[in-house]
């Protein structure tokens, strides 16, 4: 299957999971319902979720016995773009080609809507289904790990306390691999681990998932520079306009272009002991490499 008609068909499914899952928008307090609902059912291509049902499938579960655990972990990205949009953050008019959150609930709201994705997401992994309370455990805490000081956080903050600032290659690598690969990478891993994965086979596809984490956040550094605004759904530019850690800041954009393919190549390589079984994930890298939005 061509892999863009792959995502959007994974897509509909995860977003009809999204729905059922979402409290209902008339429950009260209905303005926070609403607000979570908004964000969340924005569109997005759904990678996170799409890569965890790809890993847990490439060892042996079930998709419907982990679908819970993949949309917590969009619940938890949709969570921390109605933050990084916010005033205080990256001051966002446009996500998805949609207002912002805040535009639309007020600041308030949108803090507190991002506050209850985060601790409805860990809610929702406990809805995991047919799999052991041990591997849903360690899931757990893979998620939290991930999202937390230790990854997506913490690279939020060394993100912002960059700006302005002369940063070297290990620092930009540290919140690239955090603020965004920290998130990608648990994807992968929480569907290995739900699926019983070996020690092998968890190594290989953390390494896979590093790699991809990585060039991920390279290629939308490369199209904050040169990207089509109608695609990405959001003004391009924005990095530097606030003097944002890039790759191309640091290592210019054609270096930038070649390091991203690069992380792809590496990422393929590590699912060698997986073989033609890892088509899918295969395609997948390419796909976050060459993407356009």
């Amino acid at each position: 299957m061509d892999i863009k008609g792959f995502i959007k068909e994974k897509s509909q499914l995860i977003n009809q999971a999204l729905e059922d899952y979402l409290p209902n928008q008339e429950m009260h307090p209905a303005k926070l319902h609403e607000s979570m609902s908004y964000s969340v059912l924005a569109g997005g291509k759904r990678l996170r979720p799409i890569l965890l049902l790809e890993a847990s499938k490439l060892i042996g579960a079930k998709q419907e016995d982990v679908l819970a655990a993949a949309c917590a972990l969009e619940m938890i990205h949709s969570y921390s773009l109605i933050h990084d949009d916010l005033p205080c953050m990256d001051d966002d008019d446009f996500r998805r080609g949609k207002p912002t959150n805040h535009k639309i609930f007020g600041e308030a709201i949108a803090v507190l809507a991002g506050d209850s994705l985060l601790t409805y997401a860990f809610e929702l992994m406990t809805e995991v289904k047919n799999i052991s309370p041990d591997k849903v455990l360690l899931a757990i805490k893979e998620l939290a790990r991930a999202s937390g000081n230790r990854g997506m956080v913490g690279g939020q903050v060394a993100d912002i306390m960059a700006e302005g600032q002369k940063i070297d290659g290990q620092e930009l690598e540290y919140i690239h691999t955090h603020k965004t690969g920290a998130l990608l990478k648990a994807s992968v891993r929480i569907g290995a681990i739900l699926a019983g994965a070996s020690d092998e086979q968890l190594v290989a596809l953390t390494n896979y998932a590093k790699e991809i984490g990585l060039g991920f956040q390279i290629v939308d550094d490369i199209l904050d520079i040169e990207g089509d605004a109608n695609k990405l759904g959001k003004d391009i530019g924005s990095d530097l306009d606030r003097d944002k850690a890039t790759f191309p800041a640091i290592y210019g954009l054609e270096e930038s272009k070649k390091m991203a393919t690069a992380t792809c190549k590496r990422a393929k390589k590590a699912l060698d002991i997986f073989g033609e079984d890892a088509e899918l994930l295969l395609k997948l890298a390419d796909y976050i490499i060459e993407r356009d939005y």
